[in-house]
């Protein structure tokens, strides 16, 4: 695995990038969680599909630019995101548009789904940084960082949001299904994360490398 690490001048402009992911995803995973599917007979929802984006984004930013910055990511993007997330989850409760004035009346409910999504992406992200950094200062294999932070910090995310959102919920189907939707989801995260996210980690890696050794070879060129 190639190694670099992203010059101090651009780090700015590339953790205001990822705070923008990173709080895009948590919308659009804040709401498809409210969109279940049925796979194989277990009950699950959309919501395990695009979450584990995140973690993708977070060891890049670990392996690139470092723990520090990878916290301040964190920091940066967890109280917008928990605003804006109970902001959508509102106007599309339950996968469909209720209109501006659905905001005028508090939803506790909503509200319980976004607080608990921002509860299990701090702990869960906090988490993915510690084990990805120190898995890759251990360890000579490209893969066993973003993989053993995929397990633990998915694991810990998945049962912060569905403990905090849906236990003792007030919609019954939740309340009666949180635990067996919890444990699809996670099977689900991790699949798509070990079975994609990790190679595509590895991808993106070797890609983002060769560009910044093309981008810092042209002035000697020139």
């Amino acid at each position: 695995m190639i190694s670099a690490s992203v010059p101090q001048p651009r780090a700015s402009f590339y953790l205001a990038l990822l705070v923008a992911f990173h709080i895009l995803v948590i919308i659009a995973s804040n709401y498809l969680v409210q969109l279940p599917i049925e796979l194989f007979g277990f009950h699950s929802t959309w919501g395990a599909f695009s979450f584990p984006f995140i973690f993708l984004a977070t060891d890049l930013t670990v392996r690139l630019i470092g723990k520090a910055e990878a916290r301040r990511v964190i920091l940066r993007a967890m109280i917008p995101a928990l605003i804006v997330s109970y902001v959508v989850s509102v106007l599309f409760h339950e996968g469909r548009f209720n209109g501006l004035a659905a905001l005028a009346e508090f939803n506790t409910f909503v509200f319980r789904i976004a607080f608990a999504s921002f509860a299990a992406y701090v702990l869960g992200q906090l988490l993915d940084v510690r084990v990805f950094d120190r898995m890759r200062r251990g360890y000579v294999q490209w893969w066993v960082a973003p993989a053993a932070s995929a397990v633990l910090g998915q694991a810990l995310d998945t049962l912060a949001f569905f403990g905090i959102a849906f236990w003792r919920s007030s919609n019954p189907f939740m309340a009666a299904h949180w635990g067996e939707i919890a444990a699809v989801d996670y099977a689900i995260k991790l699949a798509v994360s070990l079975l994609l996210f990790v190679p595509m980690y590895g991808v993106a890696l070797n890609a983002i490398v060769r560009l910044m050794k093309r981008r810092d070879a042209l002035p000697a060129a020139a």
